[in-house]
């Protein structure tokens, strides 16, 4: 008996042993925790307050705002000709080298002439022989005349006579046109430029037997200066470029490089198509270009804005400053305060990365361009760059002076 109260008294014991070592656990547990959560709630910002956000900010300003419509376009020659032979023969000169820019009659390749030369010579020949013949049949046409008029000879042979004076003049006729068909033929041996142009790659050698009007040509001349864009808009954008070349205007077009970066070279719109392409439901717009720097390559693949009108003293922001909410249009504003404000707006034209502002914000007024995303009305704000002073940078902007005061209750800077 003694030995199983000895028993159940180790066991109580045990079990008053574990609960407090449980409770000691839990209780450095709880320290832990507790002490833990103190040393956050004293590295966070005094009084409880939110840091400011950084944004970047820009100026609402008023300027001359040019209202572009962008499309896409190839570079076209203004004219393009295959070099061919009108002649056959053997190509015995080619005075040009590849790529060279020519003149309208500069002379490109040469046939050799003496085939050609020798049938003028023989047309000539015929001509002078009809020639003489046609003047003999009129003397005697002449002498046949008086002995009529004398009675000595019949009427008929002077008939006769007048006939062959009349066949020989058509003989005549023929073999001048004879001879100016050698002529041209003797021509055509010497190929000139029939534009100006630049020239490409030559497709025949010197010593080649040319045909007539072989489809492969000799070489093929680009007119490059001027030079075309072909390019397209959609449809409900004829309006806004039929208006003012219907009213007289001159519209200035751009064209840029594939990435839409660069300028290439600044032109004039000549016309537009007389339909729509109901396929793709976009008309197509032709360009032209001095292009003077040779900065446009047939066949190069251009981006393309047109100038068709210019609001003068237009408010404008940045495009991307504005924002898009259930009420509208919104943009976020700098108090005086050093927080946002939140500005409905009504929007204008947009150019670019300009938007013109009709209502909401007045000139001078500082736009969050950048953090936007963070921002809620009455956010404290710190301006990225700003050239406020240390005490105002931690806390607010101000009016973006100087000498604007100073925010009391804005947090130190971190």
């Amino acid at each position: 008996m003694f030995d199983r109260f000895s028993a159940g008294s180790a066991a109580r014991r045990n079990l008053v042993w574990a609960a407090a070592i449980l409770l000691v656990v839990g209780a450095g547990y709880w320290w832990y925790q507790g002490g833990d959560a103190a040393r956050t709630s004293a590295k966070g910002p005094p009084g409880g307050m939110t840091p400011p956000v950084p944004v970047k900010v820009e100026t609402a300003k008023v300027q001359d705002l040019d209202i572009f419509l962008r499309g896409l376009g190839t570079v076209t020659a203004y004219a393009t000709v295959t070099i061919r032979s009108r002649v056959q023969g053997q190509l015995i000169e080619i005075p040009f080298k590849e790529g060279d820019r020519v003149k309208e009659g500069d002379l490109l390749a040469r046939i050799d002439p003496r085939p050609f030369q020798v049938a003028l010579d023989q047309a000539k020949g015929t001509l002078a022989q009809d020639t003489a013949q046609y003047e003999n049949a009129k003397l005697d046409l002449q002498r046949y005349e008086k002995l009529h008029a004398q009675q000595s000879i019949a009427v008929q042979l002077v008939d006769t006579q007048r006939s062959l004076v009349a066949k020989f003049a058509g003989l005549i006729q023929s073999d001048k046109a004879a001879v100016d068909n050698a002529q041209l033929q003797l021509d055509f041996t010497r190929i000139a430029a029939p534009i100006p142009g630049r020239l490409g790659l030559r497709q025949v050698d010197i010593g080649n037997l040319l045909v007539t009007n072989d489809p492969q040509g000799i070489v093929v001349i680009t007119q490059t200066q001027p030079i075309a864009v072909v390019f397209t808009l959609p449809e409900s954008e004829l309006p806004a470029v039929r208006e003012p070349v219907l009213a007289g205007k001159t519209l200035r077009v751009d064209a840029y490089d594939r990435a839409d970066t660069r300028l290439l070279a600044q032109g004039m719109l000549l016309t537009a198509d007389n339909q729509i392409d109901v396929t793709t439901g976009t008309f197509k717009l032709k360009a032209e270009f001095a292009n003077e720097t040779d900065a446009l390559f047939p066949n190069q693949f251009v981006n393309v804005r047109i100038l068709v009108r210019r609001v003068s003293n237009a408010l404008t922001v940045p495009s991307a400053a504005v924002q898009q909410g259930s009420q509208g249009a919104f943009l976020y504003v700098v108090s005086a305060d050093g927080t946002a404000a939140v500005r409905p707006v009504k929007i204008g034209a947009r150019s670019g990365d300009r938007t013109q502002i009709i209502e909401g914000v007045a000139v001078g007024d500082r736009i969050v361009l950048e953090g936007t995303d963070r921002l809620r009305a009455g956010s404290k704000i710190r301006v990225i760059g700003d050239d406020a002073a240390p005490s105002d940078a931690g806390g607010g902007v101000g009016s973006g002076r100087k000498d604007a005061p100073v925010n009391p209750s804005a947090a130190p800077r971190p």
